[in-house]
């Protein structure tokens, strides 16, 4: 009893306190769309102040993008998934870099939110053929 009492704690993450088993891409697309209308409303304001603000929400939603990629791919998919679609790893590779620096956190270009948007849909697509079989 006093060993367990002093014994050394693990700190461990999950996308939440516990790992559920809850997994959807649609909580990434519903990010990326986000990041499409801000860079619309960009488009269409010159306000300093508005895009400073712009800018903010949307490197949180790219990293927000990021962040449920990950999980779908590091949690969700598992090795005969990546069996099954080769090209998994790369499309994710592809998306989160859409959703990085170099991507829709780094520019305001709506093409960049279009083409992130299309990779989701590729990875919901596989997604949805997994949890059919």
């Amino acid at each position: 009893m006093l060993a367990r009492l002093f014994a050394s704690t693990i700190e461990v993450y999950a996308h939440c306190d516990l790992p559920c088993g809850v997994y959807d891409p649609a909580q990434a697309r519903i990010e990326a769309e986000s990041v499409k209308k801000i860079a619309e409303k960009m488009q269409d304001n010159d306000d300093p102040d508005f895009r400073t603000r712009a800018i903010l929400i949307k490197e949180q939603r790219s990293e927000l993008v990021k962040h449920h990629l990950w999980v779908l791919w590091t949690d969700y998919f598992k090795p005969p998934h990546f069996e099954k679609y080769p090209d998994l790893h790369t499309l994710f590779n592809e998306a989160t870099k859409l959703a990085g620096a170099s991507g829709t956190k780094g520019d305001d270009d709506v093409k960049t939110a279009d083409q992130l948007l299309a990779k989701i849909d590729q990875i919901a697509d596989i997604y949805a053929a997994t949890k059919a079989a």
